[in-house]
Formats: structure tokens, sequence, C-alpha cells
């Protein structure tokens, strides 16, 4: 089933409201897991674990997240008196 425009911006707001602070925490203890059970990760690759982890939260999310920042193609086109660009 295919999401509408208007429940794909809903959805992504909902996401980045409370699913990537919840993401965030669980990266963040999944480091502080890391730095506990092996010792603390040279630099490098301390970057590189958080560098993927940024990289893997939103790929699940992209279907809803593509097409967010245009106008609704479901909406009225060329309104007059509609000046935003």
């Amino acid at each position: 089933m295919a999401l509408s425009y208007k429940a794909r911006r809903r959805l992504s707001l909902l996401i980045l409201l409370v699913g990537l602070p919840l993401y965030i925490v669980a990266a963040v203890s999944l480091a502080g897991w890391l730095s506990a059970r092996f010792g603390r990760l040279p630099i490098l690759a301390e970057v590189a674990v958080y560098v993927g982890l940024g990289f893997l939260w939103a790929l699940p999310f992209r279907a809803v997240f593509r097409g967010i920042g245009k106008a609704d193609p479901d909406g009225p086109q060329g309104r007059a008196g509609d000046d935003r660009s």
C-alpha cells in the first residue's frame, strides 16, 4: 500500500521527532558497550562506527523521506495569488 503525500509528511515528522532521538540513545549506548567490552577504540574506528550508524538509521526510511521537501504532487497546481516557490 502506497502512502499518500500527507501521510508520508506526518510519518517523517514522527520519525524525526521521536525515532531519531531514540536511535541516537541506542547508538551511543552501543558505542559505550563496545568501549566497555573491547576497551577504547582507536579514534578512526570510533569515527567509522558513528558514521556507519549515522547512515544506517535512514536506510529503512528512504521511501518515507523521498520527495517530502517538494510540493504536494496531488495538490492544486498554479493557484492564482500563490507566489510561494
